[in-house]
């Protein structure tokens, strides 16, 4: 029997709705985790779910939003170290260009403004490593790793 404690990270999924040259995103309020900062849709991916799956159901759940698997697109993954008590992370960040309905704030208890920015004008206060992944799209990157260090910590939070 093997005693090697095989590595569990927290896979979750964000989709980057872009919309004439604006990216959708929402400011995080009464979660703990990157409160005041603002970032796009996202959530974990469920046990039985898949990346593209979870990525559906929450921005259905977040925005209100219906998008087709066939309108999704694979643009950034990203690895990242274990920061806090949330563990490591394996993010998958999507480019949904097409959808049904209009975003609207579906968890304003989560969420205090929903609102579109310039792609180039991202707000100072973004969760850090959305933000890091944006950057790696615009110089088309498709794969990154976050070490730990303290510049990429959730600034709510305490390091482990």
């Amino acid at each position: 029997m093997n005693s090697t404690e095989r590595n569990k990270a927290v896979p979750a999924s964000y989709a980057i709705l872009e919309k004439n040259g604006q990216i959708l995103l929402g400011r995080r309020i009464n979660t703990g985790y990157y409160d005041g900062y603002y970032t796009v849709p996202s959530g974990h991916v469920e046990e039985g779910e898949l990346p593209i799956g979870a990525l559906i159901r929450e921005v259905k759940e977040e925005i209100g939003v219906d998008i087709k698997t066939e309108d999704v697109q694979l643009i950034h993954t990203m690895f990242r170290a274990k920061h806090d008590a949330t563990g490591q992370r394996a993010d998958y960040f999507f480019l949904v260009k097409k959808w049904l309905g209009e975003p609207v704030n579906s968890e304003p208890y989560k969420c205090d403004e929903l609102r579109w920015f310039p792609s180039e004008q991202m707000p100072e206060k973004m969760m850090h490593h959305v933000r890091y992944a944006l950057e790696c799209r615009k110089k088309g990157v498709s794969y990154s790793e976050i070490p730990f260090t303290s510049e990429w910590l959730n600034p709510n939070s305490k390091p482990v």
